[in-house]
Parts: C-alpha cells; sequence; structure tokens
C-alpha cells in the first residue's frame, strides 16, 4: 500500500513537473499564430488604418506579384474590390505586373484581363510614368518587394514615379515590405555618380540593409527627389529579421529570384553578370550556380574553400543552362552553399569568386566589352571602373576591400537617419 502510495506521488510530481515546463516553454517561444499577428505589412497597415490617404482620390497602382497581402491577396484585387479605393491605373516594373515577362523584356501597354485596368510599362522604352499615364491619377501607390541589392531594378522604378509625382503634383505613397537579408549588415562600394545607371542610380552600398520605404525617404531628401511622399511603415519588423524570420511567405520577386537563399547570395554573386562566366540563369539554381565550359570546378572549389571566407562553402558542380550564357552546354564550376548567414559576407564572396576564376584562367575569362565611354556592365555594377582595373592589375582581394571602407563608414553615418526599424 506505502509502494503504491509513492508511486502516486511520484506521478503526481512528473506531471506538474511537465506542465510548468509547457507553460515555461509557452512563454519563452511564442507560437507562430502571434508572431503573424503581430507582424503587419504596410499594405495591410494601408487597408486596415490609413485609407484616408485614398478616399476620394484616383488611384494609380505600381506593383507586381509581389505585391500581396499577408493572405497572399493581390493588392491590385484588394484595391479593385475595395469600395474606398478608386483604382484607375496599373503600372508594372520589369516583368509586369502579373510578373509575364522574362528578364530584359519590353512590356508594352495592355489591359488586365482581370479588372480591365489600363497597364502601362515602366521598364524598357519608358521608366518614368509620363502626364499622359498619370492623366487620370490623383496619388501614386508603390508595393513591390525588393530584395537588398542596389543593382535590382524595382527601386529606380520606385524613384522614377517619384519624379513623376513630383512634375505633376500629386502623392507618393510607399507600402513598406521587409528587406528579405536583414537589415543590419551593410556591404560593398558606395556608387560613383559617374557610373550611374538604371542597375544603380544614386549613391548607395551595393548591399544597402534598408527596406524600400527608407530607400524613398533616402532617395526623396538626400538624391533631391523632393516628393510628397508618405511611407506606410510594416508592424513587428526589426533590422535583424531575414525574411523567414516573418510569417511571410516567399513570392518570388523576378523570375530568376526563386527562393531566399537566392535573395541571399545575390548582392554579390550578380556581379558575374558583368563577365562572360555563367551566372547560374537557366538553371533551378540563379546565382548560387557559377561557371563555364572551359573551368575545372575540382579545381575552382579548392581554390574558393582555401580563402576561407566565412560563412561559405563551395562545391564543385556542372549544369547546362537553358537560357542566358552558355545555354545549352555543358558547364562546370561551383554551387554556393551558405552554412552561416550572419557572418557570410556576399559581395566579397562574389568578388571572390570574380577574381579567382580571372586569375585562373585569364585567356578565357573575360569581362562585358566596354561603351564607347569604356564603362563595362561590370563597372556599373559594381558602381565604378577602379575594382576591374585592380583585379586586372592582380590587386588582392583584401586590398580591394580595404579601398571601399572609408565611402562606405560616410556612407552608413548618412544613412543612419533614414532608417524607419530597430
Amino acid at each position: 500500500m506505502k509502494m503504491k502510495k509513492w508511486y502516486a506521488a511520484i506521478l503526481v510530481f512528473l506531471l506538474a513537473f511537465s506542465s510548468l515546463a509547457a507553460v515555461q516553454v509557452a512563454h519563452s517561444k511564442p507560437p507562430q499564430s502571434h508572431k503573424r499577428s503581430s507582424f503587419q505589412l504596410g499594405v495591410d497597415v494601408l487597408l486596415k488604418d490609413r485609407l484616408d490617404l485614398l478616399k476620394g482620390k484616383r488611384v494609380g497602382l505600381i506593383t507586381n506579384p509581389t505585391g500581396v497581402d499577408q493572405s497572399l491577396n493581390s493588392i491590385v484585387d484588394r484595391f479593385a474590390g475595395n469600395s474606398d479605393i478608386h483604382l484607375t491605373a496599373l503600372f508594372g516594373p520589369e516583368h509586369g505586373v502579373r510578373g509575364s515577362a522574362e528578364a530584359g523584356a519590353y512590356v508594352p501597354f495592355y489591359t488586365d484581363l482581370k479588372t480591365g485596368l489600363p497597364v502601362y510599362s515602366l521598364y524598357g522604352e519608358t521608366k518614368k510614368p509620363t502626364p499622359e499615364m498619370l492623366k487620370d491619377v490623383d496619388v501614386l501607390v508603390f508595393d513591390i518587394q525588393d530584395v537588398g541589392a542596389r543593382f535590382y531594378t524595382y527601386i529606380y522604378t520606385m524613384a522614377y514615379a517619384m519624379e513623376a509625382a513630383k512634375e505633376k503634383g500629386i502623392p507618393f505613397i510607399v507600402l513598406d515590405r521587409p528587406n528579405p537579408i536583414g537589415g543590419t549588415k551593410v556591404e560593398g562600394p558606395v556608387l560613383n555618380p559617374d557610373y550611374a545607371s538604371f542597375v544603380g542610380m544614386y549613391p548607395i552600398a551595393l548591399r544597402h540593409g534598408m527596406t524600400v520605404g527608407e530607400l524613398a525617404k533616402y532617395f526623396n531628401k538626400a538624391c533631391g527627389i523632393g516628393a510628397d511622399l508618405t511611407v506606410v511603415p510594416m508592424k513587428g519588423w526589426h533590422r535583424e529579421m531575414y525574411m523567414d524570420d516573418t510569417p511571410l511567405e516567399w513570392v518570388m520577386p523576378s523570375p530568376n529570384m526563386p527562393t531566399l537563399d537566392t535573395a541571399a547570395v545575390y548582392p554579390g554573386t550578380a556581379l558575374i553578370e558583368g563577365t562572360n562566366i555563367s551566372e547560374g540563369r537557366g538553371t533551378t539554381r540563379p546565382f548560387e550556380l557559377i561557371g563555364a565550359p572551359f573551368i575545372d570546378g575540382d579545381r575552382l572549389t579548392v581554390k574558393l574553400n582555401q580563402l576561407g571566407l566565412p560563412g561559405v562553402r563551395f562545391r564543385s558542380a556542372s549544369f547546362t543552362p537553358t537560357t542566358s550564357k552558355w545555354s545549352g552546354r555543358l558547364t562546370n564550376g561551383i554551387q554556393i552553399h551558405v552554412t552561416d548567414r550572419n557572418k557570410y559576407q556576399s559581395v566579397k564572396t562574389g568578388l571572390a569568386i570574380v577574381k579567382t576564376i580571372h586569375d585562373l584562367y585569364p585567356n578565357q575569362f573575360a569581362f562585358r566589352a566596354e561603351d564607347k565611354n569604356g564603362v563595362s556592365y561590370f563597372d556599373q555594377l559594381i558602381g565604378n571602373v577602379w575594382v576591374r582595373e585592380a583585379i586586372n592589375n592582380g590587386t588582392s582581394l583584401q586590398d580591394i576591400e580595404k579601398r571601399w571602407q572609408k565611402d562606405l563608414k560616410e556612407w552608413k553615418k548618412k544613412r543612419a537617419k533614414y532608417l524607419m526599424y530597430h
């Protein structure tokens, strides 16, 4: 009998302990439902609390497939179905409003089949909304997901549209979204304005660590646009958060940005677009697979791993791109595996790959040809000419990285006053 009581006492103790532990776990790690309820995108904040910004006005909307609310409903359809919003025109960046255009393809004017609204292209021949496009617009709204790299063109679609809004004297509203690769790391050289183009219009760092809303504020004041700008901020986003730290799903910002892994390496490996090396377009791992038919993948892998770059390992890989450079040809090289994204330095890694291939294959490797002004596409991507010259002259990776630190430090100070989140 005493033995049974003893067992019963132990059982009660264990049940009480397990219940206490469960409570402690619940308090230390909020469930996903709490995480979801505490986070809101700019579009969700607008529709819930700030419709006063749009009431009584004809609305022009600049968006693409990433323009969705937290439940993955298209902002086009949310606006079109809201009786308090008078949506009159749609504007599409590169790849279009519904994402049906490949990289670099010009999307002409057309009518959106679902809403019957006119869709104006802001890529190709007309990057800036014209007065004719804005004739039925009283306010412009921008809602597009950026990926955190200076040369991703959507942020310049936004800048041109801000200029057009300023010229017409209408408000410009940005619905903010996360920087998917976080807002704490800032890397790479600051753009030299002499090398400004549609893949880099303003002097910002290559990996800028800002949201589109923060960039809009920076472009508007520091770069002199001067539009009547309102940024509708997110709720519950913090600078250290990557996209997968939020409750959001990944919607491809463009056809060659299929995953968050792609975005993590993109600020560095997109530099390879300025060379004759494949950056993996036409594969299922663009910007993670790098190579060319003349490369020995094993040799390149050994050389890159010997550099001891933080947060990354390289694996020999072969692939056959279906589009773009070396299309249809067996291509040898590497796949990038980010092992610790908090330590990973995307720009340094991308430059290390370019320099290592250049040094291993000096007769086969080539930067994209210079234009009549002596500027290569690589120069536009990196934001200057001196990095290309340094690689050609055999300058070490450490010395190249060291040279841009002063400008980067000064730009970080300018950037600080436009940051909206902690």
